[in-house]
């Protein structure tokens, strides 16, 4: 560690505390590791509130946890501890026309439009919960990734979001708890934490949490006996058969990053260069230039598998969340998680595997499996 940073962070420290004794941490999300924050991004960790003041740097744990480690005066600026009182500083850095300030009391907060751009600090409503822009963008869907929107409490000035599917969690602990996970996964690997899938859910609040209480319940046991398939019962985190592959296309991060290999890893065992790209750009990580995120954070590697799950197609004709809250089944998931190799006739006894598995957990959440299981 550089000196001289580590005495400029102790000085930050110095002079935050001299000058913000005191912070409405309010609507303020919990900080997270393995989550992207960006410059100006806002959190409470340990009781306190922090200003993230370097891109990237602050997408990280360890030291760089605001308010815990070495050198998080690096990567964040202390405003002070939380004391639930109004009147603290906002966190936003602009708005439109078309939403409240962010912390002007009004408590009247805009339904989201896909026909309006959002700037950073916008506040919307959609689906009864509440979400501020994290970065600008031209109307992108709140629950797709808080990369552009991060969840929130209440409407600045409000009351908090009213249809909660659950008094407590954050849609999908109030769908599966802890003790149905283990159920489910008794032999997991202790890298595949219900925390962690608790905490990349929260980054997704559409997952297992749109729809009546049947749908979000076979969601949530769809999307989990896929990864069991996929990991043998959450068992592995690397791909056993571990290839390069490296597709030689072109992304938008670039062909392959040197000496990297994208096999499958996490719970998804997302694989091939153009899907860590994508993952990464979606989440806020470079998982292009380093993959071995997804198998040495809990919560990165969560998040990658529900990336997939709610925004991308794979083998199929639409995203696996989709399918389940849309009514097409359990049977359409496959076929976009692996459809070119397990459907329409092609290895049946590994589609049935996944039907037992998804039968065995509906049974565990007390619901029943619909139509349409195979595909």
């Amino acid at each position: 560690m550089n000196y001289t940073k580590m005495m400029a962070g102790f000085v930050l420290l110095l002079l935050s505390s001299a000058h913000a004794l005191a912070y409405d941490c309010s609507g303020v999300p919990q900080y997270s590791d393995g989550s992207a924050y960006s410059n100006g991004a806002i959190v409470r960790n340990n009781g306190s509130a922090f200003e993230c003041t370097v891109g990237g740097w602050c997408s990280v744990g360890g030291p760089y946890a605001p308010g815990d480690g070495w050198a998080w005066g690096d990567a964040w600026n202390g405003l002070g501890a939380c004391d639930g009182s109004p009147g603290g500083p906002s966190s936003s850095s602009s708005s439109s026309s078309s939403s409240s300030t962010p912390g002007a009391g009004n408590g009247s907060c805009p339904a989201w439009s896909s026909s309006n751009t959002y700037y950073a600090g916008d506040v919307v409503e959609y689906g009864g919960y509440y979400y501020i822009a994290e970065h600008d963008n031209p109307g992108y869907d709140p629950t797709i990734s808080t990369w552009f929107w991060e969840p929130i409490a209440s409407c600045p000035g409000g009351s908090s979001s009213s249809s909660s599917s659950s008094s407590t969690g954050n849609g999908f602990s109030a769908i599966v708890s802890q003790a149905q996970f283990n159920q489910m996964f008794p032999n997991r690997n202790s890298f595949y934490t219900y925390n962690g899938l608790v905490n990349a859910a929260a980054t997704f609040p559409g997952f297992a949490n749109t729809g009546d209480l049947t749908t979000r319940k076979r969601e949530a046991a769809a999307a989990l006996a896929n990864f069991s398939h996929e990991t043998g019962g959450l068992v592995y985190i690397n791909e056993i058969a571990q290839g390069e592959y490296c597709s030689g296309g072109a992304t938008p991060c670039g062909v392959c990053a040197p000496g990297k290999r994208y096999y499958g890893r996490g719970p998804i065992q997302l694989s091939w260069n153009y899907n860590y790209c994508a993952a990464g750009q979606a989440l806020g990580l470079d998982l292009w230039a380093n993959p071995d995120q997804v198998a040495n954070n809990a919560t990165t590697a969560w998040r990658t598998a529900l990336w997939f799950w709610m925004t991308q197609n794979g083998a199929g004709y639409r995203p696996a969340h989709s399918s389940m809250v849309n009514g097409f089944g359990f049977g359409e998931t496959i076929r976009t998680i692996n459809g070119s190799l397990e459907c329409n006739g092609g290895n049946p006894g590994q589609v049935q595997s996944r039907i037992n598995t998804y039968s065995s957990f509906v049974q565990i959440l007390g619901t029943t499996t619909g139509s349409n299981l195979g595909c």
